[in-house]
Protein backbone atom coordinates (compact mmCIF):
# COMPACT_ATOMS: atom_id res chain seq x y z
CA UNK A 1 0.00 0.00 0.00
CA UNK A 2 1.03 3.47 -1.51
CA UNK A 3 2.09 6.27 1.55
CA UNK A 4 2.75 8.53 -1.09
CA UNK A 5 1.10 12.10 -0.52
CA UNK A 6 0.18 14.92 -3.24
CA UNK A 7 0.27 18.53 -2.48
CA UNK A 8 -1.16 21.06 -4.36
CA UNK A 9 -0.32 25.12 -3.37
CA UNK A 10 -1.91 27.84 -5.35
CA UNK A 11 0.47 30.32 -4.27
CA UNK A 12 -0.35 34.17 -3.59
CA UNK A 13 1.44 37.52 -2.89
CA UNK A 14 0.16 36.85 0.79
CA UNK A 15 -1.24 33.52 1.29
CA UNK A 16 -1.01 29.76 -0.26
CA UNK A 17 -3.31 27.74 -0.07
CA UNK A 18 -2.48 23.87 -0.02
CA UNK A 19 -4.41 20.67 -0.64
CA UNK A 20 -2.70 17.10 0.33
CA UNK A 21 -4.13 13.81 -1.22
CA UNK A 22 -3.18 10.16 -0.64
CA UNK A 23 -2.18 7.64 -3.47
CA UNK A 24 -5.82 6.81 -3.74
CA UNK A 25 -7.48 10.31 -4.51
CA UNK A 26 -8.42 11.00 -0.91
CA UNK A 27 -8.70 14.90 0.28
CA UNK A 28 -6.49 14.21 3.65
CA UNK A 29 -5.88 18.07 4.57
CA UNK A 30 -6.47 21.73 3.49
CA UNK A 31 -4.93 24.44 4.92
CA UNK A 32 -4.41 28.34 4.09
CA UNK A 33 -0.63 29.29 4.82
CA UNK A 34 1.08 32.59 5.36
CA UNK A 35 3.65 32.95 2.51
CA UNK A 36 7.17 32.83 4.20
CA UNK A 37 9.42 30.47 3.63
CA UNK A 38 9.79 29.13 6.94
CA UNK A 39 5.60 28.12 7.30
CA UNK A 40 5.77 27.02 4.52
CA UNK A 41 8.79 24.59 5.04
CA UNK A 42 7.91 23.63 8.33
CA UNK A 43 4.33 22.56 6.75
CA UNK A 44 5.90 20.05 4.42
CA UNK A 45 8.05 18.65 7.17
CA UNK A 46 5.13 17.82 8.92
CA UNK A 47 4.04 15.51 6.42
CA UNK A 48 5.09 11.93 6.62
CA UNK A 49 5.96 9.83 3.95
CA UNK A 50 6.91 10.31 0.46
CA UNK A 51 5.84 13.99 -0.95
CA UNK A 52 5.21 14.99 -4.27
CA UNK A 53 4.50 18.75 -4.57
CA UNK A 54 3.74 20.96 -7.44
CA UNK A 55 3.72 24.55 -6.74
CA UNK A 56 4.87 27.89 -8.16
CA UNK A 57 8.64 28.94 -9.52
CA UNK A 58 10.09 31.06 -7.17
CA UNK A 59 9.45 27.93 -3.97
CA UNK A 60 11.52 25.42 -6.42
CA UNK A 61 14.58 26.48 -4.58
CA UNK A 62 13.31 26.62 -0.92
CA UNK A 63 11.42 23.08 -1.53
CA UNK A 64 13.41 20.91 -3.20
CA UNK A 65 15.27 19.63 -0.50
CA UNK A 66 12.39 18.29 1.53
CA UNK A 67 10.36 16.76 -0.87
CA UNK A 68 11.02 13.40 -2.94
CA UNK A 69 9.20 14.71 -6.23
CA UNK A 70 8.98 18.62 -7.22
CA UNK A 71 7.15 19.30 -10.34
CA UNK A 72 6.97 22.95 -11.52
CA UNK A 73 3.53 23.32 -13.47
CA UNK A 74 2.86 25.38 -16.08
CA UNK A 75 -0.76 25.98 -15.86
CA UNK A 76 -1.56 26.73 -19.44
CA UNK A 77 -0.97 23.47 -20.05
CA UNK A 78 -3.64 22.57 -17.55
CA UNK A 79 -6.86 21.76 -19.32
CA UNK A 80 -8.49 21.52 -15.57
CA UNK A 81 -7.46 24.36 -14.39
CA UNK A 82 -9.74 26.29 -16.34
CA UNK A 83 -12.87 24.07 -15.55
CA UNK A 84 -15.82 24.62 -13.76
CA UNK A 85 -15.76 26.70 -10.26
CA UNK A 86 -12.37 28.44 -9.36
CA UNK A 87 -11.26 29.31 -6.39
CA UNK A 88 -7.77 29.07 -4.21
CA UNK A 89 -9.12 26.10 -2.61
CA UNK A 90 -10.55 24.23 -5.69
CA UNK A 91 -7.48 25.30 -7.48
CA UNK A 92 -5.18 23.62 -4.91
CA UNK A 93 -7.38 20.64 -5.11
CA UNK A 94 -7.41 19.90 -8.54
CA UNK A 95 -3.57 20.67 -9.11
CA UNK A 96 -3.10 17.85 -6.19
CA UNK A 97 -5.31 15.47 -8.25
CA UNK A 98 -3.31 16.69 -11.72
CA UNK A 99 0.09 15.57 -9.67
CA UNK A 100 -1.10 12.29 -8.41
CA UNK A 101 -2.38 11.28 -11.94
CA UNK A 102 0.24 12.10 -13.68
CA UNK A 103 -1.20 14.82 -15.60
CA UNK A 104 0.89 18.05 -15.08
CA UNK A 105 3.57 19.52 -18.19
CA UNK A 106 6.25 20.79 -15.72
CA UNK A 107 8.52 23.59 -16.50
CA UNK A 108 12.57 22.97 -16.90
CA UNK A 109 14.45 24.81 -14.24
CA UNK A 110 18.06 24.19 -14.94
CA UNK A 111 21.41 24.37 -13.12
CA UNK A 112 22.82 27.15 -11.35
CA UNK A 113 25.62 28.10 -13.82
CA UNK A 114 23.32 30.06 -16.09
CA UNK A 115 20.85 31.61 -14.03
CA UNK A 116 22.44 34.48 -14.16
CA UNK A 117 22.89 34.53 -18.24
CA UNK A 118 19.10 33.69 -18.22
CA UNK A 119 18.05 36.68 -16.09
CA UNK A 120 20.14 38.75 -18.21
CA UNK A 121 18.85 37.59 -21.23
CA UNK A 122 15.23 38.05 -19.81
CA UNK A 123 16.07 41.99 -19.20
CA UNK A 124 17.92 42.25 -22.40
CA UNK A 125 14.98 40.67 -24.26
CA UNK A 126 12.17 42.99 -22.52
CA UNK A 127 14.41 46.30 -22.81
CA UNK A 128 14.45 45.58 -26.68
CA UNK A 129 10.61 45.05 -26.58
CA UNK A 130 10.14 48.06 -24.79
CA UNK A 131 12.17 50.06 -27.48
CA UNK A 132 10.74 48.32 -30.31
CA UNK A 133 7.19 49.30 -28.98
CA UNK A 134 8.14 53.36 -28.76
CA UNK A 135 9.76 53.23 -31.22
CA UNK A 136 6.60 51.69 -33.44
CA UNK A 137 4.23 54.44 -31.04
CA UNK A 138 6.41 57.53 -32.74
CA UNK A 139 5.87 56.23 -36.37
CA UNK A 140 2.33 55.54 -36.04
CA UNK A 141 1.99 59.04 -34.50
CA UNK A 142 3.44 60.63 -37.88
CA UNK A 143 1.21 58.55 -40.03
CA UNK A 144 -1.64 59.66 -38.11
CA UNK A 145 -1.16 62.86 -39.48
CA UNK A 146 0.09 62.02 -43.05
CA UNK A 147 3.69 62.69 -42.49
CA UNK A 148 6.05 59.88 -43.94
CA UNK A 149 8.49 59.22 -41.83
CA UNK A 150 10.44 55.70 -43.66
CA UNK A 151 13.36 54.76 -42.75
CA UNK A 152 15.39 55.49 -39.16
CA UNK A 153 15.99 59.42 -39.40
CA UNK A 154 12.55 60.10 -37.37
CA UNK A 155 14.88 58.69 -34.28
CA UNK A 156 17.74 60.70 -34.50
CA UNK A 157 17.98 63.18 -31.72
CA UNK A 158 19.80 65.87 -34.48
CA UNK A 159 16.65 65.80 -36.97
CA UNK A 160 14.18 65.72 -34.03
CA UNK A 161 13.36 69.69 -34.53
CA UNK A 162 12.71 69.31 -38.20
CA UNK A 163 10.41 66.37 -37.71
CA UNK A 164 8.62 67.63 -34.89
CA UNK A 165 7.80 70.63 -36.89
CA UNK A 166 5.92 69.40 -39.36
CA UNK A 167 3.49 68.45 -36.68
CA UNK A 168 0.78 71.48 -36.50
CA UNK A 169 -1.48 70.52 -33.52
CA UNK A 170 0.66 71.45 -30.29
CA UNK A 171 -0.71 68.75 -27.92
CA UNK A 172 0.32 66.05 -30.63
CA UNK A 173 3.47 67.97 -30.76
CA UNK A 174 4.23 67.73 -27.37
CA UNK A 175 2.99 63.73 -27.03
CA UNK A 176 6.14 63.33 -29.63
CA UNK A 177 8.67 64.74 -27.34
CA UNK A 178 7.26 62.52 -24.89
CA UNK A 179 7.82 59.73 -27.18
CA UNK A 180 11.48 60.56 -27.82
CA UNK A 181 12.02 61.51 -23.84
CA UNK A 182 10.88 57.50 -23.53
CA UNK A 183 13.02 56.67 -26.45
CA UNK A 184 16.26 58.66 -25.11
CA UNK A 185 15.92 57.03 -21.60
CA UNK A 186 15.53 53.43 -22.85
CA UNK A 187 17.99 53.10 -25.37
CA UNK A 188 21.08 53.57 -23.07
CA UNK A 189 19.74 50.77 -20.49
CA UNK A 190 19.10 48.42 -23.21
CA UNK A 191 22.92 49.33 -24.59
CA UNK A 192 24.08 48.57 -20.77
CA UNK A 193 21.83 45.02 -20.73
CA UNK A 194 23.22 44.13 -24.05
CA UNK A 195 26.72 44.93 -22.48
CA UNK A 196 26.16 42.89 -19.56
CA UNK A 197 24.88 39.74 -21.60
CA UNK A 198 27.77 39.16 -23.58
CA UNK A 199 30.08 39.64 -20.69
CA UNK A 200 28.30 36.79 -19.29
CA UNK A 201 28.12 34.78 -21.99
CA UNK A 202 32.04 34.93 -22.55
CA UNK A 203 31.85 32.69 -19.42
CA UNK A 204 29.88 29.92 -21.18
CA UNK A 205 32.35 27.66 -23.34
CA UNK A 206 29.07 26.50 -25.12
CA UNK A 207 28.84 30.25 -26.40
CA UNK A 208 31.84 30.24 -28.42
CA UNK A 209 30.54 26.95 -29.79
CA UNK A 210 27.59 28.21 -31.14
CA UNK A 211 29.20 31.37 -32.10
CA UNK A 212 30.82 28.70 -35.06
CA UNK A 213 27.86 28.12 -36.93
CA UNK A 214 26.96 30.72 -40.04
CA UNK A 215 24.42 32.92 -39.25
CA UNK A 216 24.59 32.93 -35.29
CA UNK A 217 25.95 36.17 -33.49
CA UNK A 218 27.02 36.33 -30.29
CA UNK A 219 23.31 38.20 -28.86
CA UNK A 220 21.42 34.82 -30.71
CA UNK A 221 24.01 32.39 -29.08
CA UNK A 222 24.40 34.16 -25.53
CA UNK A 223 20.58 33.83 -25.44
CA UNK A 224 20.06 30.54 -26.67
CA UNK A 225 22.91 29.22 -24.07
CA UNK A 226 20.37 31.24 -21.45
CA UNK A 227 16.54 29.90 -22.43
CA UNK A 228 17.97 26.28 -23.52
CA UNK A 229 20.17 25.59 -21.03
CA UNK A 230 21.29 22.04 -21.98
CA UNK A 231 20.44 20.46 -25.07
CA UNK A 232 20.27 16.98 -22.79
CA UNK A 233 17.16 17.89 -21.07
CA UNK A 234 15.28 16.95 -24.77
CA UNK A 235 14.76 13.43 -25.71
CA UNK A 236 15.10 13.95 -29.44
CA UNK A 237 16.48 15.99 -31.77
CA UNK A 238 13.29 17.11 -32.83
CA UNK A 239 12.24 18.24 -29.70
CA UNK A 240 15.24 20.40 -29.06
CA UNK A 241 14.87 21.75 -32.89
CA UNK A 242 11.21 22.70 -32.01
CA UNK A 243 12.15 24.49 -29.07
CA UNK A 244 14.63 25.96 -30.55
CA UNK A 245 12.25 27.41 -33.49
CA UNK A 246 14.63 25.39 -36.07
CA UNK A 247 11.83 23.30 -36.66
CA UNK A 248 9.40 23.01 -39.61
CA UNK A 249 5.23 23.58 -38.69
CA UNK A 250 3.40 21.37 -41.12
CA UNK A 251 -0.49 23.24 -41.50
CA UNK A 252 -2.32 20.38 -43.47
CA UNK A 253 -6.34 20.62 -43.89
CA UNK A 254 -8.72 18.85 -46.40
CA UNK A 255 -6.41 15.45 -46.81
CA UNK A 256 -8.53 13.74 -49.21
CA UNK A 257 -10.47 14.17 -51.51
CA UNK A 258 -13.37 11.88 -53.74
CA UNK A 259 -13.62 11.07 -57.11
CA UNK A 260 -16.21 8.78 -57.99
CA UNK A 261 -17.20 7.72 -54.74
CA UNK A 262 -12.94 6.88 -54.25
CA UNK A 263 -10.91 8.74 -51.43
CA UNK A 264 -7.75 9.85 -52.16
CA UNK A 265 -5.31 11.53 -50.67
CA UNK A 266 -4.47 15.37 -51.63
CA UNK A 267 -1.06 17.55 -51.50
CA UNK A 268 -2.93 20.04 -49.74
CA UNK A 269 -0.07 20.22 -46.91
CA UNK A 270 1.51 22.98 -46.22
CA UNK A 271 5.11 23.84 -44.30
CA UNK A 272 6.07 26.90 -42.76
CA UNK A 273 9.54 27.64 -40.29
CA UNK A 274 8.55 28.45 -37.25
Amino acid sequence: MSHEKYIGMDVHQATISAAVMDAHGKLIMECLLETKAATIVEFVRGLQGPLSLTLAAWLHELLKPHVDRLVVCDPRKAALMKDGNKSDRIDARKLAELLRTNQLKSVYHGEHGVRTLKELGRSYLTLTKDVTRVMNRIKALYRSWAIPCGGTRVYAPRHRAGWLAKIGEPGVRVRAERLYQQLDVLQPVRQQARHDLLLESHKHPAVKLLRQIPSIGPIRAALLVALLQTPHRFRTKRQLWAYSGFATEIHNSGEYRCVRGNCNATESASRCAV
